[in-house]
């Protein structure tokens, strides 16, 4: 393309953040609309506060690669480059000459920090700078009360967006990118994100199909097979009751908005509408982080700042390692350690189990989540630690206290999630294999699963106290 006076058209660069895909991908469509060369670029930026955790780098390197195959089919070239943005995006854009900036904004207090800073450095050089919504319906400070306010409760929050503004139509994948010049790259290998030694990676290869084309692939599969009776068997995680969308929206894959439109067109019934809360809880997880920056790390209920956690690394140990003694929790813990990915209603059991049970700070559990879900996602992590240790916004009771051999025979009465990956109950019955202490002398060895690493009804008990000591006076319970 020429401009009137002979020379190339300046390029514009598009940055892609957590919108790795080509359709309903705003950044690049209005990129792609100025008529100009597009560089597509992606920044793997380390420096932050918050560097992606091992399973998210799993799963970053193979979207990347996806997402660099799907531009080069449509004549572009995708330029990778490891450092911070705030320097890497300006030298782009002055090595091009870039006009313009366009990506995707994020409600993260860092990302926003970033913005503002290549914001300003752009400017300087006469490159304009459009952050545009990507990775949410709608932006994260839009939805507001009658008062003008942002909302604490999601129930109201999320009638106010099905009340409002519809959701924008899901934009088709540009046809042909008008191809930039050349910029030098790196080598996706060479930043080592996928594990070598040892490689722990082989149940997330055989769980996963992360890119563009895997996230409709599982899209399709939810709405052929499992939507219509999602409302019902989304809590039972021995079935395959759930979308497993999650890691595909949170690298942005499939955008929030393809996923409503597809679920409000196809999935009639109370399968669809349930799910649709689902993705309005992430809208407000999102607009959370935006006006509490501080969430990830403190308490968003003043009182949870004078919790007594206590501080005992074997138990949090055992956690993690799914060695706990309590099948459904240790099920769960292992089902994350082999694919990166634990069912919902089993996060909640095991978080409660955490910071209730044993009495751990949520953030020690914020954090291992964080390393090893491929679905990690600081919004998402921070409200859903918080709402089950009782201290954020519209939370669950601290009081509230799962029981998890409860919830077990609940959600999975006939034991199957717990066979499958703590396979060394196998041999119980149905009446033991959520409370293998309770079987007869000698079925279930030590040497073979743990004895439970805290007594539940004394665990409980410790914690209520704990509570009560924070708000500071003496408070009585429902059993």
């Amino acid at each position: 393309m020429r401009k009137k006076s002979g020379q190339t058209a300046a390029p514009v660069i598009v940055w892609f953040r957590d919108d790795l895909r080509l359709a309903d991908q705003a950044s690049l469509a209005a990129a792609v609309a100025t008529g100009q060369p597009v560089a597509p670029v992606f920044v793997l930026d380390d420096t932050g506060p918050c560097p992606l955790g091992g399973a998210a780098r799993w799963w970053l390197h193979h979207s990347l690669a996806s997402l660099a195959r799907d531009l080069t089919a449509k004549g572009g070239a995708l330029t990778m480059r490891r450092g911070s943005a705030v320097e890497i995006i300006p030298a782009l854009a002055r090595e091009l000459g870039a006009s313009a900036v366009f990506t995707g904004g994020l409600a993260a207090p860092a990302a926003r920090a970033t913005d503002r800073a290549i914001a300003d450095c752009l400017a300087e050089g006469g490159t304009r700078f459009h952050r545009m919504r990507t990775t949410t319906l709608f932006a994260p400070d839009q939805i507001r009360t009658k008062a003008g306010g942002p909302f604490s409760v999601y129930t109201p929050f999320a009638q106010a967006c099905l009340a409002g503004a519809p959701v924008h139509a899901a934009l088709e994948a540009p046809t042909v990118l008008l191809p930039a010049p050349v910029l030098r790259s790196d080598r996706l290998e060479d930043w080592n994100l996928t594990p070598s030694h040892p490689n722990w990676a082989g149940g997330l290869r055989d769980t996963w199909t992360p890119g563009e084309a895997g996230a409709h692939r599982r899209l399709e599969h939810f709405l052929a097979s499992i939507v219509a009776s999602y409302a019902t068997g989304r809590d039972l995680p021995g079935i395959d009751g759930t979308s497993m969308l999650s890691p595909h929206v949170r690298f942005g894959e499939i955008s929030p908005a393809q996923v409503f439109h597809a679920v409000r067109a196809r999935a009639v019934g109370e399968g669809g509408e349930k799910f649709i809360r689902e993705i309005l809880w992430r809208e407000f997880s999102h607009h959370l982080l935006w006006h509490h920056p501080t969430m990830p790390e403190a308490p968003l209920r003043p009182a949870f700042a004078a919790m007594p956690w206590r501080d005992d690394p074997a138990a949090l140990r055992a956690w993690q390692r799914g060695r706990t003694g309590i099948p459904i929790v240790d099920a769960g813990m292992r089902q994350l350690w082999r694919t990166g990915w634990m069912h919902n209603r089993v996060r909640m059991i095991v978080a409660s189990f955490l910071v209730k049970h044993l009495l751990i700070d949520w953030r020690a559990g914020q954090a291992w989540f964080w390393d090893t879900l491929v679905d990690a996602d600081l919004a998402n992590n921070a409200t859903s630690w918080q709402w089950i240790a009782g201290s954020g916004m519209d939370a669950a009771p601290f009081f509230r206290i799962f029981n998890p051999v409860l919830q077990g025979e609940k959600f999975d009465p006939d034991g199957a999630y717990v066979r499958r990956f703590v396979p060394e109950l196998g041999m119980l019955d149905t009446k033991h294999v959520h409370a293998p202490w309770k079987a007869p002398a000698g079925l279930v060895p030590a040497s073979v699963y743990p004895a439970p690493v805290v007594d539940l009804a004394g665990g409980r008990a410790r914690a209520l106290a704990a509570f009560a000591a924070a708000r500071g006076r003496p408070v009585s319970f429902p059993s």
